[in-house]
């Protein structure tokens, strides 16, 4: 029989909605009925790839004796922390409160006024790993509940005063370092290199993730200053990614993470998010270096995107599961037995090349990685290098092939309207960096796409599945989706994206404002949570405050909003410190605050044809300027007034605070930026 979940569009939700616990979605419903019974709720938070999630799943949501006693005793809601990230930040930040530590899936006891007053992760169906048992931690709750009621809503109100405290306090204490300079710079730099696997690329120790935010860092640091330690190290980083486990070596893109230092044994689940923003930074790779092999990666991961994440509207799916046939993995590896009946014989040189041998690399299987280099494989079989390379090729597709038959995992098929935008910005530093027109048409029409998709009577929806949109927009919504806009307009010319770019800045403002300078996370209209989180940090995305600052410096300048070029400048400063401090979890804001001191410049091509100079601009690595187009007299932006001239072609060059003489070449410009 199924329960309420069977309603939702969530494949998460709906993975539990034959469950025999009576599941709510998160709403008023099942708080109304928690106050009417007088029964503590259980919050359960998790995601659709989630690995874990599934597995408490199978051990005790599915049992008939627990779920029956979660029934009697509570008021079960299941939560998909992509469509509610604002709940399950509020409640993580209490379980780390509590325990000092978090995951999924999140597990969270709390009043009938949503007030929490326990929680955890994973819990095992028996005691282990030093925890209790699911059953035992339920009795031990409902028996608190009972006996110890007065004493439980106590802690609850405590809890919710301490977030609400920590919220606060988190932007009273940013304060700026004694000097920002140069030399902040260099210090972000090397606290990152402190943290640096130098053997196996990325940071500290397994499980290892990308660190996006922290490799981009670097390569500019190395571009700004020349840098040599920065380089290698973002080098070795990208390197070990693309030729590792975590990446597809046949179908294209990026696991979520590598569950060993040397990234050959990813968690397969594939996130939308960590490939745009892989993409992003492999430009940048590329932008430094011209090595061919990022271009490649680049080109097979938007490949990947474009095949097994969008949808036939034009959006992008949320992630792929790590999981099929109820197996980690079981999609993307190949035992021996697969590897010759899928080419018909041993083919040692793709064998040598991916790692692939009889006995597996991983649990009985193999993972394909980059096991040896082409000119290594070619010495070892007396082939050149070429020969190598079209065997590789050849063997590539019947491979794919092969594996294409087989029971796939499954897709989470609702769309998330920040991490699309965050797919568009890599589409447009694609076409950018790659002199790719096809990829900024992409990006056009994804972006007209996500503003007729997410909308409802001129309002951003959060999610979007299947024609429907719902959930009001977050602050990572408005804040990505602006830097979309603005990066597009840069790519194109498209200087309309720009004034939709400031309008949703205006809203923000108005929704979403702190009164500090920064900016909460949910909008003031949004009631049914308690507390209202200042997130700085970024996490597995970019911090959206971060993003903010970098949209109020980019449509301050363009519309010659002082107030915003100094609300940014302020929110940099601020946080100055941490950047310095813990670069690798503030990588966003270390990278715009290194710009800020470097001198983040708009440049303005005007004329006819100011398209080609603008061309020609973005043919350099230039990440501290902002490039317009004018081609007409009569601009809607301030920054473009009076720089038209019908019989001339200039590049004015700003700063934050004046104009320089315009210039009439590249060549010229160069040297201003």
């Amino acid at each position: 029989m199924p329960n309420r979940l069977i309603n939702e569009q969530s494949p998460y939700l709906l993975q539990h909605a034959n469950n025999p616990v009576d599941w709510y979605p998160w709403g008023n419903e099942a708080f109304d009925k928690a106050k009417e019974e007088h029964k503590p709720v259980i919050v359960s938070i998790g995601y659709a790839a989630c690995h874990w999630c599934h597995v408490m799943e199978h051990e005790s949501f599915e049992n008939e004796p627990v779920a029956a006693y979660m029934n009697e005793h509570f008021v079960c809601i299941k939560v998909d922390r992509e469509e509610h990230p604002d709940v399950d930040h509020m409640y993580m930040d209490a379980v780390q409160a509590i325990g000092g530590s978090g995951g999924w899936p999140l597990n969270v006891f709390v009043t009938p006024d949503r007030a929490p007053f326990y929680g955890g992760t994973y819990y095992p169906p028996r005691q282990a790993y030093n925890r209790p048992s699911w059953m035992q931690l339920l009795n031990r709750i409902s028996d608190l509940w009972t006996d110890q009621y007065d004493e439980v809503t106590l802690q609850a109100e405590q809890m919710i005063q301490h977030l609400r405290q920590a919220s606060q306090r988190i932007t009273q204490t940013q304060n700026a370092a004694s000097a920002i300079d140069k030399e902040t710079c260099r210090k972000i730099a090397d606290n990152l290199l402190k943290q640096a696997d130098k053997e196996h690329g990325g940071f500290g120790n397994a499980p290892k993730f990308p660190g996006t935010m922290a490799i981009s860092y670097l390569l500019e640091h190395y571009h700004f200053t020349g840098y040599e330690p920065a380089l290698k190290h973002a080098l070795r980083s990208l390197d070990a990614m693309i030729e590792g486990g975590i990446y597809d070596q046949l179908g294209g893109g990026f696991a979520r993470y590598a569950t060993d230092n040397n990234w050959l044994i990813p968690h397969f689940e594939k996130m939308l998010y960590d490939n745009a923003l892989l993409i992003s930074c492999l430009c940048d790779g590329y932008s430094v270096t011209k090595d061919v092999r990022y271009k490649t990666i680049i080109e097979e991961t938007i490949a990947f995107t474009e095949r097994e994440l969008k949808n036939k509207s034009g959006g992008y799916y949320c992630a792929l599961d790590a999981d099929s046939e109820g197996i980690e993995g079981k999609f993307y590896t190949f035992t021996w037995r697969e590897w010759t009946d899928a080419l018909g014989e041993n083919d040692e040189v793709a064998a040598q090349y991916f790692g692939v041998t009889q006995e597996g690399n991983w649990e009985g299987t193999n993972i394909l990685h980059i096991a040896a280099s082409i000119e290594d494989v070619a010495t070892l079989n007396k082939l050149t290098a070429d020969e190598v390379i079209q065997r590789i090729e050849a063997v590539k597709p019947i491979l794919l092939a092969a594996r294409s038959i087989r029971p796939r995992p499954q897709t989470d098929d609702k769309s998330l309207l920040s991490w699309n935008a965050l797919m568009n910005i890599s589409l447009s530093k694609a076409g950018v960096v790659l002199n790719n027109s096809k990829y900024l048409q992409h990006a056009a029409d994804h972006l007209q796409w996500m503003l007729t998709a997410f909308q409802i009577e001129g309002a951003l929806m959060h999610v979007w599945k299947n024609g429907t949109a719902k959930i009001p927009a977050k602050l990572d919504d408005y804040a990505y989706l602006m830097q979309a806009m603005l990066q597009l307009a840069s790519a194109t010319g498209e200087n309309k994206w720009i004034v939709k770019a400031n309008e949703l800045l205006t809203t923000v403002i108005a929704e979403f404002s702190h009164g500090d300078g920064f900016f909460y996370y949910s909008p003031v209209s949004q009631k049914d949570i308690p507390v209202r989180k200042v997130d700085l940090y970024d996490g597995a995305v970019p911090s959206a405050n971060a993003l903010m600052a970098h949209n109020l410096w980019l449509c301050g300048m363009v519309m010659e909003n002082s107030l915003w070029v100094q609300q940014a400048a302020l929110m940099l400063r601020n946080m100055s410190d941490t950047a310095m401090r813990y670069s690798y979890s503030f990588g966003y804001w270390a990278f715009m605050l290194e710009r800020h001191i470097m001198g983040m410049k708009t440049v303005v091509c005007s004329g006819i044809t100011a398209n080609e100079y603008r061309d020609e601009l973005q043919a350099n690595y230039l990440p501290q300027a902002f490039i317009l187009t004018s081609q007409k007299e009569i601009s809607e932006l301030p920054i473009l007034e009076k720089k038209f001239f019908a019989d001339k072609m200039y590049i004015f060059v700003c700063t934050e605070q004046a104009c320089l003489s315009p210039v009439s070449s590249v060549n010229e410009a160069l040297p201003l930026l």
